[in-house]
């Protein structure tokens, strides 16, 4: 019995000592995942159209007359959202300046320019040329889109058609309360016409709010914004050679808009 005893106190003190000394030696770091880790989207080389060689860009048309009303917080929710996947992007804001709408001339099929010669729609024109996709958001006026903005989409896609098509497009709508959906449905369907994959997102492409700077309170609209720009961005790297898959938010914010 005594050998016993003997024998499992040294076995005890054996495996005392052995924990410690474990316990107390410091591990190796492993620098590299440390540094991986650390490492986010913005530091990403900037994404590069494959036949230009420039680097990607996004056109985001805030079709509100407030410039930097709610529907201008969520394009550059979006816009942020673009920069971390390293695509530049520029937000043209529409105003309050006036703009002929489309009377279907044909004008623009013999020389690829509309008839009014207007500077918002050369400045649209002209960064459209220069940009690899488009996002237009608009607040809603009874159910329907801003109609300047409406107006200017139009002329866009008829007179710029050939520097459109297969260029990736988006909307936002903005309201109050409702009216957003078709709002949505309007601002998409020219560009369904001219064979520019559209980009979703997790929820229609909504955002909620009245008062300037109120959409900041919509966490499911914001995410939904950013969601898109993700998806916005994998697509833009697919067409150009990239074989990311989108990253997204683990968790779908859910966010009522009676408050």
């Amino acid at each position: 019995m005594r050998k016993l005893l003997v024998i499992a106190i040294s076995v005890f003190t054996l495996f005392a000592c052995t924990s410690k000394t474990e316990t107390t030696e410091p591990k190796e770091e492993n620098t590299t995942q440390v540094a991986q880790e650390q490492t986010n989207l913005s530091q990403e080389a900037v994404s590069l159209n494959d036949t230009t060689g420039k680097g990607l860009k996004v056109l985001l048309i805030n079709g509100s007359p407030r410039k930097e009303g709610n529907t201008y917080l969520a394009l550059t929710e979006a816009a942020k959202q673009l920069e971390q996947h390293g695509i530049a992007s520029e937000i043209l804001q529409i105003g309050t300046e006036p703009t002929h709408g489309c009377i279907a001339c044909n004008h623009c099929k013999k020389t690829g320019r509309c008839v009014f010669d207007d500077d918002l729609y050369n400045r649209a024109y002209n960064l459209m040329s220069d940009c690899d996709a488009i996002i237009v958001g608009s607040p809603t006026y009874y159910g329907q889109p801003n109609g300047t903005l409406l107006c200017l989409i139009q002329r866009l896609c008829y007179s710029a058609s050939s520097i459109m098509q297969n260029k990736p497009a988006a909307a936002v709508a903005v309201c109050r309360r409702g009216g957003a959906t078709a709002v949505y449905q309007t601002l998409l369907m020219p560009f369904q016409m001219l064979n520019m994959p559209i980009v979703t997102s997790q929820y229609w492409n909504i955002v909620y709010g009245r008062d300037e700077g109120e959409a900041a309170l919509d966490a499911e609209g914001l995410q939904t914004m950013r969601t898109m720009a993700n998806n916005m961005a994998w697509i833009l790297k697919k067409i150009h050679n990239d074989p990311e898959t989108p990253l997204r938010e683990k968790e779908h914010q859910v966010t009522n808009f009676i408050k």
